[in-house]
Protein backbone atom coordinates (compact mmCIF):
# COMPACT_ATOMS: atom_id res chain seq x y z
CA UNK A 1 0.00 0.00 0.00
CA UNK A 2 1.66 3.49 -1.10
CA UNK A 3 1.49 6.01 2.07
CA UNK A 4 1.59 9.97 0.79
CA UNK A 5 2.75 12.42 3.02
CA UNK A 6 1.86 16.00 3.24
CA UNK A 7 5.21 17.44 3.58
CA UNK A 8 8.22 16.92 1.21
CA UNK A 9 11.48 17.65 2.90
CA UNK A 10 12.44 21.28 2.43
CA UNK A 11 15.03 21.76 -0.89
CA UNK A 12 18.37 20.41 -0.69
CA UNK A 13 21.17 23.06 1.07
CA UNK A 14 24.85 22.96 1.59
CA UNK A 15 26.63 23.92 4.71
CA UNK A 16 27.69 27.25 5.27
CA UNK A 17 30.38 26.26 7.52
CA UNK A 18 32.48 23.11 7.89
CA UNK A 19 35.14 22.21 10.34
CA UNK A 20 37.27 19.63 11.97
CA UNK A 21 37.34 19.21 15.62
CA UNK A 22 39.79 17.39 17.90
CA UNK A 23 38.53 15.82 20.50
CA UNK A 24 39.51 13.98 24.19
CA UNK A 25 41.38 10.84 24.25
CA UNK A 26 43.12 8.92 26.55
CA UNK A 27 46.60 9.07 27.22
CA UNK A 28 48.81 7.95 24.20
CA UNK A 29 45.92 7.47 22.09
CA UNK A 30 45.06 9.10 18.45
CA UNK A 31 42.70 11.68 19.05
CA UNK A 32 39.20 11.42 17.05
CA UNK A 33 38.26 14.42 14.56
CA UNK A 34 35.06 15.08 14.53
CA UNK A 35 33.31 16.58 11.02
CA UNK A 36 30.79 19.12 11.77
CA UNK A 37 28.58 21.44 9.59
CA UNK A 38 26.39 23.97 9.79
CA UNK A 39 23.62 24.97 7.53
CA UNK A 40 20.95 27.83 7.47
CA UNK A 41 20.16 30.22 8.98
CA UNK A 42 22.96 31.17 11.49
CA UNK A 43 21.20 33.73 13.77
CA UNK A 44 18.39 31.11 13.75
CA UNK A 45 17.02 28.53 16.54
CA UNK A 46 20.09 26.27 16.98
CA UNK A 47 19.51 22.41 16.37
CA UNK A 48 21.45 19.44 16.22
CA UNK A 49 20.59 16.52 14.34
CA UNK A 50 21.75 13.61 16.25
CA UNK A 51 22.14 10.97 13.53
CA UNK A 52 21.66 6.42 14.48
CA UNK A 53 23.60 3.38 14.22
CA UNK A 54 25.54 4.04 16.26
CA UNK A 55 27.99 4.29 13.30
CA UNK A 56 25.91 5.09 10.11
CA UNK A 57 26.82 9.22 9.76
CA UNK A 58 24.93 11.94 8.71
CA UNK A 59 23.29 12.57 5.20
CA UNK A 60 22.85 15.31 3.21
CA UNK A 61 18.92 14.57 3.43
CA UNK A 62 19.02 15.44 7.17
CA UNK A 63 19.88 19.08 6.36
CA UNK A 64 16.04 19.33 4.84
CA UNK A 65 14.04 18.18 7.77
CA UNK A 66 14.63 21.87 9.28
CA UNK A 67 13.60 25.45 7.77
CA UNK A 68 16.68 27.03 6.30
CA UNK A 69 15.06 30.11 7.28
CA UNK A 70 14.27 29.64 10.77
CA UNK A 71 17.03 27.16 11.89
CA UNK A 72 20.92 27.38 12.36
CA UNK A 73 21.30 23.38 11.62
CA UNK A 74 24.15 21.75 13.19
CA UNK A 75 25.21 18.00 11.87
CA UNK A 76 28.22 16.36 13.27
CA UNK A 77 29.49 12.31 12.39
CA UNK A 78 30.11 10.77 15.65
CA UNK A 79 33.42 9.03 16.40
CA UNK A 80 34.64 6.39 13.87
CA UNK A 81 31.39 7.57 11.39
CA UNK A 82 30.97 9.06 8.12
CA UNK A 83 33.66 12.01 7.50
CA UNK A 84 35.31 11.92 11.17
CA UNK A 85 38.47 10.41 11.83
CA UNK A 86 39.84 8.00 12.13
CA UNK A 87 36.71 6.00 10.49
CA UNK A 88 35.83 2.87 11.94
CA UNK A 89 37.78 3.54 14.90
CA UNK A 90 36.80 1.92 18.36
CA UNK A 91 38.99 3.09 20.56
CA UNK A 92 37.96 5.96 23.35
CA UNK A 93 34.47 5.25 21.65
CA UNK A 94 31.89 5.30 24.46
CA UNK A 95 28.00 7.01 24.69
CA UNK A 96 30.33 8.82 27.25
CA UNK A 97 32.84 10.20 25.06
CA UNK A 98 30.01 11.05 23.04
CA UNK A 99 27.89 13.20 25.13
CA UNK A 100 31.33 14.93 25.92
CA UNK A 101 31.75 15.77 21.97
CA UNK A 102 28.23 17.35 21.96
CA UNK A 103 29.21 19.77 24.91
CA UNK A 104 32.19 20.24 23.50
CA UNK A 105 30.77 21.30 20.17
CA UNK A 106 27.99 23.66 21.65
CA UNK A 107 31.00 25.24 23.49
CA UNK A 108 32.96 25.63 20.39
CA UNK A 109 30.00 26.94 18.19
CA UNK A 110 29.22 29.64 21.06
CA UNK A 111 25.22 28.24 21.28
CA UNK A 112 24.01 28.60 25.11
CA UNK A 113 21.03 26.30 24.33
CA UNK A 114 19.94 23.99 21.38
CA UNK A 115 17.22 21.50 20.41
CA UNK A 116 18.30 18.21 20.34
CA UNK A 117 16.85 16.42 17.09
CA UNK A 118 17.66 12.12 17.64
CA UNK A 119 16.09 8.99 16.08
CA UNK A 120 16.68 5.74 17.06
CA UNK A 121 20.27 5.49 18.49
CA UNK A 122 20.30 9.44 17.87
CA UNK A 123 17.48 9.67 20.44
CA UNK A 124 19.48 7.83 23.15
CA UNK A 125 22.19 9.73 22.75
CA UNK A 126 20.21 12.94 23.51
CA UNK A 127 18.31 11.59 26.17
CA UNK A 128 22.16 11.01 27.77
CA UNK A 129 22.77 14.40 26.82
CA UNK A 130 19.92 16.04 28.35
CA UNK A 131 20.45 13.98 31.53
CA UNK A 132 24.10 15.91 31.93
CA UNK A 133 23.19 19.13 30.43
CA UNK A 134 19.86 19.27 31.26
CA UNK A 135 20.30 23.55 31.43
CA UNK A 136 21.51 23.59 27.61
CA UNK A 137 18.64 22.11 26.24
CA UNK A 138 15.91 24.39 24.49
CA UNK A 139 13.69 21.54 23.92
CA UNK A 140 13.88 17.41 22.53
CA UNK A 141 12.51 15.23 19.51
CA UNK A 142 12.88 12.21 19.39
CA UNK A 143 11.98 9.64 16.83
CA UNK A 144 12.25 5.90 17.20
CA UNK A 145 13.66 5.76 20.63
CA UNK A 146 16.08 3.34 21.65
CA UNK A 147 16.32 2.74 25.15
CA UNK A 148 19.63 0.71 24.97
CA UNK A 149 18.35 -1.66 27.51
CA UNK A 150 19.73 -5.13 27.35
CA UNK A 151 16.10 -6.35 25.96
CA UNK A 152 16.16 -3.94 23.12
CA UNK A 153 19.36 -4.55 21.90
CA UNK A 154 18.55 -8.47 22.21
CA UNK A 155 15.09 -7.73 20.51
CA UNK A 156 17.22 -6.73 17.06
CA UNK A 157 20.63 -9.77 17.89
CA UNK A 158 18.58 -12.35 19.41
CA UNK A 159 16.40 -15.31 18.51
CA UNK A 160 13.01 -14.41 20.88
CA UNK A 161 12.63 -11.05 18.89
CA UNK A 162 12.30 -9.38 15.33
CA UNK A 163 13.43 -12.95 14.11
CA UNK A 164 10.44 -14.31 15.08
CA UNK A 165 8.96 -11.91 12.75
CA UNK A 166 11.23 -12.16 9.91
CA UNK A 167 12.67 -16.00 10.43
CA UNK A 168 13.87 -16.65 6.76
CA UNK A 169 15.91 -13.43 6.80
CA UNK A 170 17.13 -14.11 10.65
CA UNK A 171 18.23 -17.60 9.18
CA UNK A 172 20.38 -16.32 6.22
CA UNK A 173 21.98 -14.46 9.00
CA UNK A 174 22.60 -17.33 11.40
CA UNK A 175 23.61 -19.87 8.76
CA UNK A 176 27.08 -17.63 8.87
CA UNK A 177 27.88 -18.96 12.02
CA UNK A 178 28.48 -22.31 14.11
CA UNK A 179 26.18 -24.03 16.07
CA UNK A 180 28.14 -23.19 18.85
CA UNK A 181 28.25 -19.67 17.84
CA UNK A 182 24.29 -19.06 17.12
CA UNK A 183 23.92 -19.22 20.99
CA UNK A 184 25.03 -15.92 21.23
CA UNK A 185 24.94 -14.25 17.88
CA UNK A 186 25.65 -11.20 18.84
CA UNK A 187 29.20 -11.65 20.77
CA UNK A 188 30.06 -13.84 17.74
CA UNK A 189 29.76 -11.93 14.96
CA UNK A 190 31.21 -8.79 16.51
CA UNK A 191 34.54 -11.22 17.31
CA UNK A 192 34.13 -11.84 13.27
CA UNK A 193 34.20 -8.72 12.33
CA UNK A 194 37.17 -8.03 14.66
CA UNK A 195 38.76 -10.85 13.12
CA UNK A 196 41.06 -11.58 9.91
CA UNK A 197 39.06 -13.45 7.64
CA UNK A 198 38.01 -10.92 4.86
CA UNK A 199 35.60 -13.29 3.08
CA UNK A 200 33.82 -13.99 6.31
CA UNK A 201 33.36 -10.50 7.67
CA UNK A 202 31.67 -8.94 4.28
CA UNK A 203 29.70 -11.95 3.76
CA UNK A 204 28.67 -10.98 7.60
CA UNK A 205 28.12 -7.36 6.54
CA UNK A 206 26.04 -7.86 3.54
CA UNK A 207 23.83 -10.49 5.83
CA UNK A 208 23.55 -7.58 8.29
CA UNK A 209 22.65 -5.58 6.08
CA UNK A 210 19.87 -7.46 4.42
CA UNK A 211 18.46 -7.78 8.08
CA UNK A 212 18.53 -4.28 8.65
CA UNK A 213 16.66 -3.32 5.56
CA UNK A 214 14.04 -5.84 6.13
CA UNK A 215 13.33 -4.44 9.40
CA UNK A 216 13.89 -0.94 9.09
CA UNK A 217 10.77 0.05 6.98
CA UNK A 218 7.21 -0.90 5.49
CA UNK A 219 8.01 -0.04 1.96
CA UNK A 220 9.20 -3.45 0.62
CA UNK A 221 11.07 -1.75 -2.33
CA UNK A 222 13.94 0.13 -0.77
CA UNK A 223 14.56 -3.54 1.34
CA UNK A 224 15.09 -4.93 -2.04
CA UNK A 225 18.20 -2.74 -3.28
CA UNK A 226 21.17 -4.33 -3.99
CA UNK A 227 24.80 -4.31 -2.24
CA UNK A 228 28.05 -3.11 -3.86
CA UNK A 229 30.24 -5.56 -2.33
CA UNK A 230 33.67 -2.92 -2.54
CA UNK A 231 32.03 -0.41 -0.44
CA UNK A 232 29.92 -2.96 2.03
CA UNK A 233 33.89 -3.96 2.13
CA UNK A 234 35.46 -0.67 3.39
CA UNK A 235 32.36 0.24 5.21
CA UNK A 236 32.83 -0.42 9.27
CA UNK A 237 29.45 1.13 10.71
CA UNK A 238 28.45 -2.34 11.77
CA UNK A 239 31.69 -2.60 13.72
CA UNK A 240 30.58 0.34 15.79
CA UNK A 241 26.83 -0.59 15.79
CA UNK A 242 28.31 -4.16 17.42
CA UNK A 243 31.16 -2.37 19.42
CA UNK A 244 28.35 -0.31 21.65
CA UNK A 245 26.02 -3.01 21.47
CA UNK A 246 27.83 -5.80 22.92
CA UNK A 247 29.07 -2.84 26.02
CA UNK A 248 25.31 -2.34 26.46
CA UNK A 249 26.05 0.95 24.88
CA UNK A 250 27.70 1.90 27.38
CA UNK A 251 25.23 3.25 29.50
CA UNK A 252 25.94 3.10 33.53
CA UNK A 253 23.10 4.33 34.48
CA UNK A 254 19.53 3.58 32.82
CA UNK A 255 18.18 6.33 31.09
CA UNK A 256 14.77 5.01 33.09
CA UNK A 257 16.36 5.34 36.18
CA UNK A 258 14.95 8.74 36.91
CA UNK A 259 12.63 11.17 35.11
CA UNK A 260 14.76 14.03 33.14
CA UNK A 261 14.84 17.21 34.80
CA UNK A 262 13.42 18.72 31.55
CA UNK A 263 9.61 20.16 33.31
CA UNK A 264 10.26 23.62 30.97
CA UNK A 265 11.20 22.76 27.60
CA UNK A 266 9.11 20.93 24.98
CA UNK A 267 9.92 17.19 24.65
CA UNK A 268 8.33 15.20 21.63
CA UNK A 269 8.18 11.32 20.61
CA UNK A 270 7.45 10.20 17.83
CA UNK A 271 7.36 6.68 16.87
CA UNK A 272 6.05 4.27 14.28
CA UNK A 273 3.58 1.88 15.04
CA UNK A 274 4.84 -0.71 13.30
CA UNK A 275 8.59 -0.08 14.30
CA UNK A 276 10.34 -3.25 13.99
CA UNK A 277 13.43 -1.93 15.27
CA UNK A 278 13.12 -0.15 18.07
CA UNK A 279 8.94 -1.52 19.23
CA UNK A 280 6.57 1.12 20.06
CA UNK A 281 6.77 -0.18 23.67
CA UNK A 282 10.14 2.01 24.07
CA UNK A 283 8.66 5.03 23.18
CA UNK A 284 5.40 4.24 25.38
CA UNK A 285 7.88 3.40 28.27
CA UNK A 286 10.01 6.71 28.41
CA UNK A 287 6.82 8.35 27.85
CA UNK A 288 5.48 7.40 31.15
CA UNK A 289 8.69 7.62 32.87
CA UNK A 290 8.42 11.52 31.87
CA UNK A 291 4.65 12.57 32.01
CA UNK A 292 5.64 16.10 30.89
CA UNK A 293 6.85 14.95 27.46
CA UNK A 294 4.00 14.70 24.58
CA UNK A 295 3.93 11.02 22.62
CA UNK A 296 3.22 10.95 18.76
CA UNK A 297 2.40 7.44 17.73
CA UNK A 298 2.87 7.45 13.76
CA UNK A 299 0.40 4.92 11.64
CA UNK A 300 1.77 3.60 9.24
CA UNK A 301 4.94 3.96 9.81
CA UNK A 302 8.13 1.66 10.68
CA UNK A 303 11.67 2.94 11.64
CA UNK A 304 13.09 5.34 9.77
CA UNK A 305 12.81 9.12 9.09
CA UNK A 306 11.76 8.55 5.50
CA UNK A 307 8.69 6.93 5.89
CA UNK A 308 6.21 9.39 4.33
CA UNK A 309 4.23 9.84 7.09
CA UNK A 310 6.90 10.13 9.79
CA UNK A 311 8.44 12.45 7.84
CA UNK A 312 5.03 14.58 7.51
CA UNK A 313 5.03 14.95 11.32
CA UNK A 314 8.97 15.87 12.00
CA UNK A 315 8.85 18.87 9.97
CA UNK A 316 5.35 19.75 10.77
CA UNK A 317 6.19 19.49 14.42
CA UNK A 318 9.81 21.38 13.68
CA UNK A 319 7.67 24.03 11.69
CA UNK A 320 5.09 24.82 14.95
CA UNK A 321 8.18 25.25 17.11
CA UNK A 322 9.42 27.89 15.40
CA UNK A 323 6.25 29.13 16.34
CA UNK A 324 5.81 28.25 19.94
CA UNK A 325 9.16 30.45 21.47
CA UNK A 326 11.26 33.13 19.71
CA UNK A 327 14.72 32.26 19.26
CA UNK A 328 15.18 34.91 22.74
CA UNK A 329 12.98 33.47 25.53
CA UNK A 330 14.31 29.68 24.30
CA UNK A 331 18.07 29.79 23.09
CA UNK A 332 20.03 32.41 24.76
Amino acid sequence: MLVEGKRALYPPIEPYHSQMLEMEAAAGEQRHQIYIEQCGNPNGIPVVFLHGGPGSGCRPSHRRLFDPRKYRIILFDQRGCGRSTPYGCIKDNTSAYLVADMEQIRQQLKINKWILFGGSWGATLALLYARQYASRVAGLVLRGVFLGRKQDIDWFYDHSGAARFFPLQWRQLMQLLSQEEQAAPLESIYRHLNGQDPVLKLKLKIALESWERQLVTLSPSSSKAGFDPELLAMDDSKLIQLHYCVHQCFIEQPILSQPLPLNDVPCHILHGRYDMVCPIEQGWTLYQHNRTFELDIIPLSGHVVSEPLMQDALITLMDQLTCQWSRGERTK
